[in-house]
């Protein structure tokens, strides 16, 4: 799973969407599933204690840098998912943290 990060307080990024990397992770069939997360703002935190729900408006992480969006993709090895991220356009103003799944 790639999940994108970027800097929440720069917005100008955040309606870039992927150019042609979707396109192309498509037509190599490695793109299994993603999308795009509506804002930190827009969060609910949910934790149980002591048998009672406990919610939040707004996200956990008290970060500039916030999940943005995830991609999942089905590739050979990690060096084919480095290669895939890199290739992401917010690879080149955020971050993208490949997590192998369980």
């Amino acid at each position: 799973m790639l999940l994108i990060c970027g800097d929440e307080t720069s917005a100008e990024h955040a309606q870039d969407g992927c150019g042609g990397w979707s396109a192309e992770m498509i037509e190599r069939g490695v793109i299994v599933g993603g999308g795009g997360l509506h804002p930190p703002t827009d969060a609910t935190t949910v934790r149980v204690r002591d048998d009672a729900v406990l919610l939040t408006d707004g996200p956990f992480a008290e970060t500039k840098e916030q999940m943005g969006g995830f991609c999942l993709i089905d590739c050979a090895d990690l060096d084919e998912a480095i290669e895939i991220a890199a290739k992401h356009p917010a690879a080149t103003y955020g971050t993208i943290e490949i997590r192998p799944m369980l």
